[in-house]
């Protein structure tokens, strides 16, 4: 009798365990989800400054609280699973920014310059490893 107890309590444990790690695996799946598609959300679409430097404020954060370490010159580190980097390409001067420039030089900065202009998401890659969001690049479409 005491052998079936101790069994049944060692499959109600293995049990327990794997709906565990099949539940804390769901709950990462769909939060990454949701995080995915904030982003693939602006793939193609056409935004003023404003809202561009608010999702450069939003992937700087995401990379701070991903632990997303620096180079030597200050740009993220793509890590392959969680990282995320913004290029923009402004026609005023033909040239590209990373938003760890914009960053660095203040958003308020950009917004004052560029919040009544209009950029496009042109091109969007994914980690190979995750399939999350790990690149987005915007063009300025109006001066």
């Amino acid at each position: 009798m005491k052998k079936i107890i101790i069994f049944l309590i060692i499959i109600l444990i293995i049990v327990a365990t794997i709906s565990y790690m099949y539940l804390n695996y769901k709950a990462m799946y769909n939060e990454a989800k949701i995080k995915n598609a904030q982003y693939e959300s602006y793939n193609g679409q056409e935004l003023y400054g404003t809202d561009l430097a608010t999702l450069i404020n939003k992937a700087v954060d995401d990379n701070k609280k991903n632990d997303i370490q620096k180079d030597d010159q200050g740009l993220y580190v793509d890590n392959g699973e969680n990282s995320i980097r913004i290029d923009i390409k402004f026609t005023d001067d033909d040239s590209i920014h990373t938003m760890e420039e914009i960053d660095n030089s203040g958003t308020d900065t950009f917004m004052q310059y560029y919040n009544q202009i209009k950029f496009k998401c042109t091109k969007i890659e994914h980690h190979s490893k995750t399939n999350m969001v790990s690149y987005l690049f915007f063009e300025q479409i109006e001066n």
